[in-house]
């Protein structure tokens, strides 16, 4: 039986310090939400010889395995490293298990590999987001939904990345069948109007669904060629001051993201609280401390937005406060 146990180092591993004496169980990180079979057997296999038989599904797409005996720790690191290899998870040594202390899972709503209306591969996106911020003992909640339906729902997190269609108007293909417009009023935000025998799009209003796109019979509207998403910042849930994200960025790029969340760590390395309880402080907490514009300098530091991009350059959050 294990009796002196450094309680970090196995919450660094992804173990759990339970309610139970002597007993844990090892959170499994899932990039994108997305695992092959296999997998999912080695999880199974893992909880029935070491564990009690129970496995969570996490609100963050993962897997929990319960009951694991802490001298057991070695060995499941053992069994789970073919489904690290296959989910190509960020590992400081091989054999050593999962990397994970703050940074949560990547997640992800299935994406364009099934729901037409999703604009971008969202599995391919979050494993690119993890392949850049892990392993980091940072708390830090990243989302990717594939369309503003939200199914993820982006806007509860740190950062909510949600995927755009910036339409194209053919006028020449157009039949002003009126479609569109209907779609665009009665399942999004109308957009859209019709001004002498020509469709008009509010680009102030439109949101960027599609809803256009799919509906129109003579492929009058296009999606663009270029990825474009939308940017929210600093939702959170929690005892203070649970919040929604609010919009940033519309009409931004893949790039331009990835490197506004690596450069958002060394934001938080700057000025977190090094007497946050476990070293631990939510980055909104960080911002309303130093201020919006201090966190925009540290965030677009060498990012070149494109140029269709639309800032909202003075962000406020509301939700109640509990303190």
């Amino acid at each position: 039986m294990i009796r002196d146990l450094n309680t970090k180092k196995v919450m660094k591993n992804a173990f759990r310090i339970t309610k139970h004496k002597y007993q844990t169980s090892l959170r499994v990180r899932v990039p994108g939400g997305l695992i092959d079979p296999e997998s999912l057997l080695t999880v199974s296999k893992i909880s029935s010889e070491y564990g009690d038989g129970q496995i969570h599904i996490t609100t963050r797409q993962g897997f929990e395995i319960l009951g694991i005996a802490m001298e057991d720790m070695g060995q499941v690191n053992q069994m789970i490293q073919p489904v690290i290899e296959k989910l190509d998870i960020n590992q400081d040594e091989k054999g050593t298990g999962y990397g994970a202390a703050g940074t949560r899972n990547v997640s992800a709503c299935i994406g364009n590999k099934v729901c037409p209306k999703a604009q971008y591969n969202t599995t391919k996106f979050a494993k690119r987001v993890e392949k850049a911020i892990f392993p980091h003992d940072l708390h830090f909640k990243v989302a990717l939904t594939g369309c503003p339906n939200d199914c993820i729902k982006a806007r509860m997190h740190d950062f909510g990345i949600i995927g755009t269609c910036l339409p194209e108007y053919e006028m020449d293909r157009c039949v002003t069948c009126m479609a569109c417009v209907n779609k665009c009023k009665s399942y999004s935000v109308g957009a859209l109007r019709c001004e002498n025998n020509k469709i008009i799009r509010n680009e102030e209003k439109c949101i960027g669904c599609g809803e256009c796109v799919l509906n129109c019979p003579m492929n009058a509207w296009t999606r663009s060629p270029k990825k474009y998403y939308k940017l929210m910042i600093m939702g959170r849930t929690g005892k203070k001051n649970p919040r929604l994200a609010e919009d940033w960025l519309r009409w931004v790029d893949e790039d331009s993201i990835v490197k506004i969340i690596v450069n958002t760590y060394d934001y938080v390395k700057e000025y977190i609280d090094p007497k946050a309880p476990g070293g631990k402080e939510h980055i909104g907490y960080i911002i309303d401390r130093t201020g919006f514009q201090e966190y925009r300098k540290w965030a677009l530091k060498d990012v070149n937005l494109p140029e269709e991009t639309i800032e909202n350059k003075n962000v406020y959050w509301g939700g109640p406060k509990y303190y």
